[in-house]
């Protein structure tokens, strides 16, 4: 049984406006950076491997302050840069539901048929999503690791490995700052996922 930390980075101030940051790097603001020396408290006793993280700013900087502090090693995750929101990216969520109140709904709905305007079909995000986790749960079989993802891409490595449904992305777009454990048989998840 492989068990993997899946952390929320800390916030930015994107997050505290209710900003869609997509792929833009924001770096962690003060709230973010007390976030995650909470959660580095917390995973203190867990036995954590490895970490891995995107390159990401928010990824990257709250990765690098737990690996530090709980002396582990970090790794790159390649291709799990955040999903790519188009022209959303820098608009308050409310803005979009406003100008865009259609396509909001189906956000909501079915975010899977929806491209935000000059950006990234979901699906393409989960498409990396499944490799990278593939790639993953090919290395590790069992043990703990700890992999820090922004959202929605958390939820879509949660969907992957729970094989769970998507649920309103518009409301897990402030999720930062928290984890979970998520416990997977990696045999059995990728059979599942072939």
């Amino acid at each position: 049984m492989l068990r993997i930390i899946l952390i929320r980075p800390g916030s930015t101030d994107y997050d505290q406006q209710e900003r869609i940051q997509g792929a833009l790097d924001i770096p962690l603001n003060a709230q973010g950076v007390s976030e995650v020396a909470r959660i580095t408290e917390e995973l203190r006793d867990k036995e954590i491997e490895t970490m891995y993280a995107p390159a990401c700013e928010p990824a990257q900087q709250t990765a690098e302050a737990i690996a530090e502090s709980l002396n582990l090693r970090l790794r790159r995750l390649d291709r799990m840069q955040n999903l790519d929101h188009g022209l959303w990216q820098g608009m308050l969520v409310s803005e979009v539901r406003h100008k865009q109140p259609k396509v909001y709904r189906q956000w909501q709905e079915q975010p899977e048929n929806v491209c935000p305007p000059e950006g990234e079909m979901l699906t393409h995000a989960e498409q990396r999503v499944h490799a990278a986790m593939a790639k993953l749960l090919k290395r590790h079989k069992d043990g703990m690791i700890a992999v820090v993802l922004s959202e929605p891409l958390a939820t879509l490595v949660h969907r992957f490995m729970k094989h769970s449904e998507l649920g309103d992305l518009w409301k897990v777009i402030n999720s930062h700052g928290c984890w979970e454990i998520l416990e997977v048989e990696p045999a059995k998840s990728l059979a599942l996922s072939s």
